[in-house]
């Protein structure tokens, strides 16, 4: 059979914009060069033309000359013709690759919309409403008995507060006052002790020497202990 209908061929990918380009880019390369080997005969045919005298030599170099300049502009079209498909080529490819994009991102889109519409049936505003409202009254419920918790048992409800904010006033006018005469507040100040001899009005103590009336000197000397000091007798013989 496959002597008779022979074997199907393969067939090949068709090429990529990609490969078009590469393709190209490479024959436009080969251009180049060849105009570039042309520039250096141009060149060298001038230099040539300017040392030969006129004549049927320069005629004849200047002829080739020629040629070599009409296969340059000849060559020069080939390039910008290669160049303009390079262009349309990579103008092609941008497209391409902005549709394959807006394809990624679609899908994109719609997989996201497929798992938000999942997600909201799972989530209701009636549902939040409702647990935001449990959330207050759970705070005020806690606010309360953190109130009754904290309450005083030995203060008495019947308590005057006029009365208390007046007792406040005079002890800050009573704190005034003693700031101002002293400069310090009397319970900052340090404690005095007590003067006892003032209390009990007691005489001062003797010094341990005796008034001396005039016209008498005193003969007595006092000791080490500044005591009267005992007159010794004098024995005669």
């Amino acid at each position: 059979m496959k002597r008779v209908f022979g074997v199907k061929k393969n067939k090949e990918p068709p090429p990529s914009i990609q490969d078009a380009s590469d393709r190209i880019t490479k024959r436009g390369d080969t251009v180049d060069d060849k105009i570039k080997k042309l520039d250096a005969e141009l060149s060298r045919y001038k230099e040539q033309i300017k040392k030969t005298r006129p004549g049927p030599a320069q005629e004849a170099i200047k002829a080739r000359a020629m040629r070599v300049l009409k296969q340059k502009r000849m060559y020069e079209g080939q390039r910008d013709m290669l160049y303009n498909q390079t262009f349309n080529l990579d103008q092609v490819q941008f497209a391409s690759e902005g549709i394959k994009d807006a394809q990624q991102t679609m899908s994109a889109l719609k997989s996201a919309n497929k798992e938000l519409k999942g997600m909201m049936k799972t989530v209701k505003i009636q549902d939040i409403d409702n647990l935001q409202d449990e959330m207050m009254d759970l705070m005020d419920v806690s606010n309360e008995i953190q109130e009754t918790l904290g309450r005083s048992y030995n203060v008495p409800d019947d308590i005057d507060e006029d009365e208390l904010m007046g007792e406040l006033d005079a002890l800050e006018l009573d704190m005034g006052n003693e700031t101002e005469a002293d400069g310090v507040p009397s319970y900052l100040q340090p404690d005095k002790e007590p003067d006892l001899e003032a209390e009990l009005n007691l005489p001062p103590a003797p010094t341990g020497q005796t008034a001396v009336p005039p016209g008498r000197s005193n003969a007595q000397t006092e000791d080490e202990l500044g005591l009267p000091a005992v007159p010794r007798a004098s024995i005669r013989g």
